[in-house]
Protein backbone atom coordinates (compact mmCIF):
# COMPACT_ATOMS: atom_id res chain seq x y z
CA UNK A 1 0.00 0.00 0.00
CA UNK A 2 1.48 3.15 -0.71
CA UNK A 3 1.05 4.09 2.91
CA UNK A 4 4.23 2.30 3.46
CA UNK A 5 5.84 3.44 0.66
CA UNK A 6 9.29 6.08 1.39
CA UNK A 7 9.12 9.24 -1.27
CA UNK A 8 11.63 11.89 -1.06
CA UNK A 9 10.59 15.19 -0.08
CA UNK A 10 12.61 18.10 -1.15
CA UNK A 11 15.01 20.03 1.38
CA UNK A 12 13.11 23.01 3.06
CA UNK A 13 14.39 26.20 1.08
CA UNK A 14 16.28 29.17 3.36
CA UNK A 15 15.13 32.68 2.69
CA UNK A 16 17.09 36.15 3.08
CA UNK A 17 14.31 38.01 3.70
CA UNK A 18 10.97 37.38 5.59
CA UNK A 19 8.16 35.41 3.79
CA UNK A 20 4.59 36.32 4.52
CA UNK A 21 2.32 32.55 4.74
CA UNK A 22 -1.31 32.91 4.94
CA UNK A 23 -3.31 29.66 6.31
CA UNK A 24 -6.91 29.11 5.12
CA UNK A 25 -8.20 26.55 6.99
CA UNK A 26 -11.89 24.96 6.70
CA UNK A 27 -12.34 23.17 10.17
CA UNK A 28 -15.19 20.91 8.86
CA UNK A 29 -13.51 18.11 10.85
CA UNK A 30 -12.01 20.34 13.75
CA UNK A 31 -9.65 17.28 14.88
CA UNK A 32 -7.95 16.95 11.27
CA UNK A 33 -7.86 20.63 10.41
CA UNK A 34 -5.92 20.93 13.75
CA UNK A 35 -3.15 18.51 12.78
CA UNK A 36 -3.32 19.80 9.53
CA UNK A 37 -2.48 23.67 10.71
CA UNK A 38 -0.12 22.13 13.77
CA UNK A 39 1.54 20.52 10.79
CA UNK A 40 1.26 23.35 8.31
CA UNK A 41 3.06 25.60 11.35
CA UNK A 42 5.43 23.33 11.98
CA UNK A 43 7.14 23.89 8.54
CA UNK A 44 6.61 27.09 7.98
CA UNK A 45 8.76 27.80 11.23
CA UNK A 46 11.21 25.86 10.53
CA UNK A 47 11.92 28.14 7.61
CA UNK A 48 11.32 31.69 9.51
CA UNK A 49 7.71 32.50 8.06
CA UNK A 50 5.79 34.47 9.51
CA UNK A 51 1.71 32.77 9.91
CA UNK A 52 -1.20 34.12 9.68
CA UNK A 53 -4.73 31.94 9.88
CA UNK A 54 -7.92 32.06 8.74
CA UNK A 55 -10.99 30.01 8.73
CA UNK A 56 -13.71 29.75 6.16
CA UNK A 57 -17.21 28.04 6.23
CA UNK A 58 -15.79 25.02 3.24
CA UNK A 59 -13.64 23.53 1.22
CA UNK A 60 -15.18 25.51 -1.37
CA UNK A 61 -14.62 28.71 0.06
CA UNK A 62 -10.73 28.32 0.21
CA UNK A 63 -10.30 29.95 -3.47
CA UNK A 64 -12.32 32.48 -3.21
CA UNK A 65 -10.72 33.35 0.10
CA UNK A 66 -7.23 32.96 -1.00
CA UNK A 67 -8.20 34.63 -4.11
CA UNK A 68 -9.32 37.87 -1.71
CA UNK A 69 -6.20 38.00 -0.33
CA UNK A 70 -4.37 38.11 -2.89
CA UNK A 71 -5.60 40.85 -4.49
CA UNK A 72 -5.82 42.47 -1.07
CA UNK A 73 -2.97 41.80 1.14
CA UNK A 74 0.86 41.21 1.20
CA UNK A 75 1.06 37.53 1.52
CA UNK A 76 3.71 36.01 -0.07
CA UNK A 77 2.07 32.59 -0.02
CA UNK A 78 -0.89 30.46 0.84
CA UNK A 79 -1.49 27.07 2.17
CA UNK A 80 -4.84 25.51 1.67
CA UNK A 81 -6.30 23.29 4.71
CA UNK A 82 -9.20 20.77 5.01
CA UNK A 83 -10.43 17.89 4.76
CA UNK A 84 -13.02 16.12 1.76
CA UNK A 85 -14.62 12.76 3.38
CA UNK A 86 -16.62 10.49 1.01
CA UNK A 87 -20.03 10.15 1.67
CA UNK A 88 -23.37 8.83 -0.23
CA UNK A 89 -23.87 11.30 -2.87
CA UNK A 90 -21.95 12.84 -5.70
CA UNK A 91 -21.03 16.24 -3.60
CA UNK A 92 -17.69 14.19 -2.72
CA UNK A 93 -16.89 14.69 -6.31
CA UNK A 94 -18.51 18.36 -6.94
CA UNK A 95 -16.50 19.88 -3.68
CA UNK A 96 -13.03 18.07 -4.48
CA UNK A 97 -12.80 18.81 -8.18
CA UNK A 98 -14.25 22.34 -7.99
CA UNK A 99 -12.22 23.22 -4.65
CA UNK A 100 -9.01 22.08 -6.51
CA UNK A 101 -9.34 23.47 -9.66
CA UNK A 102 -10.40 26.99 -8.14
CA UNK A 103 -6.53 26.27 -6.48
CA UNK A 104 -5.01 25.28 -9.53
CA UNK A 105 -6.05 28.39 -11.55
CA UNK A 106 -4.97 31.16 -8.72
CA UNK A 107 -1.93 29.29 -9.05
CA UNK A 108 -1.77 29.71 -12.72
CA UNK A 109 -2.15 33.22 -11.92
CA UNK A 110 0.71 33.21 -9.98
CA UNK A 111 -0.41 32.64 -6.65
CA UNK A 112 2.19 30.63 -5.01
CA UNK A 113 -0.35 27.74 -3.01
CA UNK A 114 0.36 24.71 -0.82
CA UNK A 115 -2.89 22.77 -1.72
CA UNK A 116 -2.88 20.39 2.00
CA UNK A 117 -6.98 19.75 1.31
CA UNK A 118 -7.64 16.10 1.80
CA UNK A 119 -9.75 13.72 -0.51
CA UNK A 120 -10.09 10.42 1.34
CA UNK A 121 -12.45 7.91 1.28
CA UNK A 122 -13.03 7.32 5.23
CA UNK A 123 -11.82 9.11 8.40
CA UNK A 124 -9.17 6.94 9.09
CA UNK A 125 -7.42 8.10 6.00
CA UNK A 126 -7.52 11.07 6.98
CA UNK A 127 -6.38 10.83 10.52
CA UNK A 128 -3.09 8.94 9.30
CA UNK A 129 -2.09 11.84 6.79
CA UNK A 130 -3.12 15.03 8.90
CA UNK A 131 -1.16 13.27 11.89
CA UNK A 132 2.06 16.08 12.12
CA UNK A 133 4.10 13.21 13.47
CA UNK A 134 2.71 10.60 10.94
CA UNK A 135 2.49 11.75 6.60
CA UNK A 136 1.90 15.45 7.83
CA UNK A 137 0.15 16.65 4.37
CA UNK A 138 -0.52 19.96 6.19
CA UNK A 139 3.37 20.26 6.64
CA UNK A 140 3.69 19.05 3.26
CA UNK A 141 1.41 21.49 1.93
CA UNK A 142 3.33 24.45 3.41
CA UNK A 143 6.51 23.48 2.14
CA UNK A 144 4.76 23.33 -1.18
CA UNK A 145 4.23 27.12 -1.29
CA UNK A 146 7.56 27.50 0.49
CA UNK A 147 9.12 26.23 -2.57
CA UNK A 148 7.29 28.11 -5.25
CA UNK A 149 7.31 31.29 -2.89
CA UNK A 150 11.56 30.68 -3.38
CA UNK A 151 11.57 29.60 -6.94
CA UNK A 152 9.41 33.17 -7.56
CA UNK A 153 11.89 35.16 -5.85
CA UNK A 154 14.87 33.43 -7.56
CA UNK A 155 13.50 33.85 -10.92
CA UNK A 156 12.04 38.02 -10.09
CA UNK A 157 16.41 38.69 -8.66
CA UNK A 158 17.53 37.22 -11.82
CA UNK A 159 15.37 39.22 -14.32
CA UNK A 160 15.78 42.72 -14.76
CA UNK A 161 12.90 42.92 -17.45
CA UNK A 162 10.32 40.82 -19.06
CA UNK A 163 11.97 39.72 -22.44
CA UNK A 164 12.18 43.27 -24.20
CA UNK A 165 15.56 46.13 -24.25
CA UNK A 166 14.90 48.68 -22.04
CA UNK A 167 15.86 51.86 -23.68
CA UNK A 168 19.67 51.97 -23.22
CA UNK A 169 19.42 48.36 -21.72
CA UNK A 170 20.53 44.74 -22.68
CA UNK A 171 17.98 42.11 -22.30
CA UNK A 172 18.33 40.20 -19.29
Amino acid sequence: MAANEQHYTLPLPSFDKPVKLLIVVAPYYKDIADDLVAGAKGVAAACGAEVELIEVPGALEIPTAIALAERLSNYDGYVALGCIIRGETTHYDTVCNDSSRGLALLGLQGACIGNGILTVENREQAVVRAEPDGQNKGGGAAAAALHLIALGRNWASARKGIGFRAEGGTVA
